[in-house]
């Protein structure tokens, strides 16, 4: 059986990610959250790191997790009742989680917003829409409809969308952020785009993509974001020769 340590695995994550230099929320904390005895044999990719997917990657024989949510986004104790079950299985079942969110997001190879364009034949890509320090998305001018980019956005992701539209039929410039970045509507219509593709937002942002003249498609935080995943779990599996599959386990949100 093909396997490789751990270290030459979270070492080389850390480098092409640029894990250490990227900003990101507290919560992120990116890079290795949980070791194992130091071999890894088979990965696994999943968006977020829980119970029901970590139970998915012990049924799948992973002993390394590759996550874009990881576990501590909320207050990680106490370790009592299903935070318990969390941490035992981990433990018992030598699973080892590596999490990457904003470096995987920003990445020009092999990060959501970049594969998410590509998936839409959106180039050349230029760096859009910054947090914590750096551009994380990217935009790219594109004559399309509004109507016809939105399905080209389902089936990239393979889950439905919204269409919020708030601005001119033709789209022309059109900006990428996956996840969550409804909220910052204002920040992607100050950078000259007139179309916003991410995940999800508030309801109030309906009534403000109307006021700032902007068309916004909304595909979903969880659909958005299986591409880094993916694409850096296989990039692992073919350098350091070791089989891997992704764990869908969607949210519908």
């Amino acid at each position: 059986m093909p396997k490789t340590s751990l270290a030459a695995i979270v070492s080389h994550c850390d480098q092409i990610l640029r894990t250490r230099e990227t900003g990101d929320y507290d919560g992120a904390v990116n890079g290795l959250q949980m070791e194992n005895a130091g071999t890894v044999t088979r990965i696994a990719a999943t968006v977020d790191a829980s119970l029901a997917t970590v139970q998915l990657a012990i049924a799948a024989k992973a002993d390394l997790l590759i996550v874009h949510h990881g576990l501590f986004w909320s207050p990680a104790q106490p370790w009592t009742g299903r935070k318990y079950e969390l941490v035992r299985l981990l433990v018992e079942n030598n699973l080892a989680v590596y999490s990457s969110h904003l470096p995987l997001d920003a990445h020009p190879r092999l990060g959501n917003n970049a594969l998410l364009a590509a998936a839409l034949g959106l180039k050349p890509l230029k760096p859009f829409f910054e947090s914590h320090g750096q551009p994380i998305g990217w935009q790219a001018r594109r004559k399309i409809s509004r109507a016809a980019l939105a399905q080209k956005v389902e089936r990239a992701t393979g889950a439905k969308t919204l269409l919020i539209p708030g601005g001119r039929e033709m789209c022309d410039r059109i900006g990428i952020v996956t996840g969550g970045a409804g909220g910052d509507l204002k920040l992607a219509a100050a950078a000259g785009v007139d179309t916003f593709i991410t995940g999800e937002g508030p309801h109030w942002t309906y009534a403000l993509a109307e006021e700032l003249g902007m068309n916004v498609i909304y595909g979903g935080h969880y659909a958005t974001e299986t591409f880094g995943v993916k694409a850096l779990a296989a990039a692992l599996a073919k350098k350091f020769r070791l089989p891997w599959e992704f764990l869908d386990h969607p949210t519908g949100l």
